[in-house]
């Protein structure tokens, strides 16, 4: 380990660790917003004899997005959106696509964990739907979607590293320029910011879900 190295390029793998956050945080924050309707469709077409299939079909084309290879849908996107091959659009939105795919089951799966007696006494109280998903559907599913977030957390700043083939900045380029000057100094420092990027990112979520979900943290949850 060179650490005269680490110490002259310090302001340089800092830069591409604000650039790796800025790539992750927008597909991390859109997996949320759109995994969450999307499975709760899936659960409640899951509810229904005639909308099964509906529910199969979601869970199966989300699964299918999910196997498409990283670095043939960053080239792919391009050609699909208009945008240039090195706009890091295209890097969040391919995120954001293997995100939404990892999460939507995750989602469906956890509303449909939701004890029913909680439910069934929310309309028995009278509350309209949106109000029944907001206070008591959403909250119940709120553990087990946490825990899938941490899971794209993870795997999204794992992917966003790929980004680095096709010229979009990143901790991966600690990766690429170490492999081709052979100095696995670079490629350490590479794989131990991500590593603590990821960590860190883990921790956020956690201390969100304690916020938004107080009631997990008294019953030691």
């Amino acid at each position: 380990m060179n650490f005269e190295w680490i110490t002259t390029n310090w302001d340089v793998i800092l830069d591409l660790a604000i650039a790796h956050a800025g790539l992750a945080i927008p597909a991390i924050v859109g997996t949320f917003i759109l995994a969450v309707p999307i499975g709760w469709l899936a659960h409640r077409a899951g509810q229904s004899r005639r909308w099964r299939p509906a529910r199969a079909s979601i869970i199966l084309l989300t699964g299918v997005l999910f196997g498409i290879p990283s670095l043939a849908l960053f080239v792919l996107l391009p050609v699909i959106l208009g945008t240039s091959i090195l706009s890091s659009l295209n890097v969040v939105i391919a995120l954001l696509i293997y995100g939404v795919a990892l999460q939507t089951r995750v989602v469906a799966e956890g509303f449909d964990a939701n004890d029913n007696r909680a439910t069934e006494a929310a309309d028995a109280l009278g509350y309209s739907r949106a109000r029944r998903f907001w206070a008591v559907d959403l909250p119940l599913a709120g553990p087990s979607i946490l825990a899938g977030m941490r899971v794209v957390s993870a795997s999204t700043i794992s992917l966003v590293s790929v980004g680095t083939l096709i010229g979009v900045g990143s901790l991966g380029d600690l990766l690429t320029a170490g492999f081709q000057r052979n100095f696995p100094t670079q490629i350490l420092v590479g794989i131990l910011a991500t590593v603590a990027l990821a960590i860190l990112f883990d921790l956020a979520l956690v201390l969100v879900g304690r916020l938004v979900m107080p009631w997990r943290t008294k019953a030691g949850l």
